[in-house]
């Protein structure tokens, strides 16, 4: 039943925002490089998944040194595109937003065998609805003990895949379907990932965020327990950046500055990082000789690990 797949990413997903600091559990990203804080003195892990891909990141560690070799030979083969025995910024910036991209486009083939039932290349709305939420349409959610939050999933659902049905046929491409998993990733999903986080944290249905909703979304205290200092420094942030009018609330606007802030390009700064660790000769390129040197801080990079990346010849860029 996809619903109940549905849920388990749900509360997948609310596991993951109480495992990273709350009040950046709110902002979106394009695709991260990592899970893991950029923090060179407490490890490399973010370099590890920026340079091999996440997944890729967990098989390194049990490859021998030898199997290691081999593989991050593959690799850097793969991200010399010139063929000119060196890794320039370029390539390496091209190889990490390569990545970044693959694991999207993994995740999406993913969902869609699951959706696309009558295997046409597109996922109608009904189409989706009727694997999502099917069995719980005929009773109208009679069987479902949180009546109230299964129809407003079905409804947030239905408009955000509208939003993402550009041409308004009622059916999604694959870019489309995208657009609906990853709305963050397009320009004109803006609104309605902002609308979708006014909704969760607005409790009062005003259309705006105080203080106390804005810090009970990241934050419920235990009876007798004081306030962590990170909660009073989420006060002044509220109070001194986020509300930018200083009316004392977050309208839309001053919610999407907070959530989607102007883009940084994290895929170039990790490729200067990555050359500034591992360039011994300080030439600004990278051989295989120094890579492999840096072995143990490479292994533990992002060119590796970003989305599922596996080595095989087969595998096309």
């Amino acid at each position: 039943m996809m619903l109940l797949k549905s849920l388990a990413s749900l509360y997948i997903l609310a596991a993951v925002a109480f495992a990273v600091p709350a009040q950046e559990k709110r902002i979106h990203h394009h695709s991260d490089l990592s899970d893991h804080a950029h923090d060179d003195a407490h490890g490399f892990q973010y370099d590890h998944e920026a340079f091999l891909g996440k997944e890729e990141a967990k098989t390194f560690d049990q490859l021998t040194p030898e199997e290691s070799k081999d593989k991050l030979a593959k690799i850097v083969d793969r991200i010399d595109t010139n063929k000119d025995g060196y890794i320039c910024h370029s390539e390496l910036h091209y190889w990490i937003k390569h990545r970044q991209r693959r694991y999207i486009e993994e995740n999406v083939n993913k969902h869609w065998k699951d959706y696309d039932k009558n295997q046409d290349g597109k996922i109608g709305w009904e189409e989706y609805k009727n694997t999502t939420y099917g069995f719980y349409l005929d009773e109208e959610f009679d069987d479902v003990e949180d009546k109230a939050t299964y129809k407003s999933m079905l409804t947030r659902d239905e408009r955000r895949f509208h939003t993402a049905d550009r041409d308004g046929d009622g059916i999604a491409t694959r870019e489309e379907f995208t657009a609906f998993l990853h709305p963050e990733e397009f320009d004109y999903m803006r609104d309605v990932v902002v609308l979708e986080t006014m909704e969760d944290i607005d409790k009062n249905g005003d259309r705006k965020v105080n203080i106390d909703e804005y810090i009970g979304d990241m934050y419920t205290p235990e009876d007798g327990e004081s306030e962590p200092d990170w909660v009073q420094t989420e006060r002044k942030h509220f109070s001194e950046f986020r509300d930018a009018n200083k009316d004392g609330y977050l309208d839309a606007g001053e919610v999407a500055h907070w959530i989607l802030p102007g883009e940084v390009d994290h895929a170039d700064n990790e490729a200067k990082h990555l050359i500034h660790e591992t360039d011994t000769d300080k030439d600004d390129q990278l051989t295989l000789v120094e890579i492999l040197n840096k072995m143990d801080y490479i292994k533990t990079s992002t060119i590796t690990d970003y989305g599922a990346m596996r080595v095989d010849e087969h595998e096309e860029l």
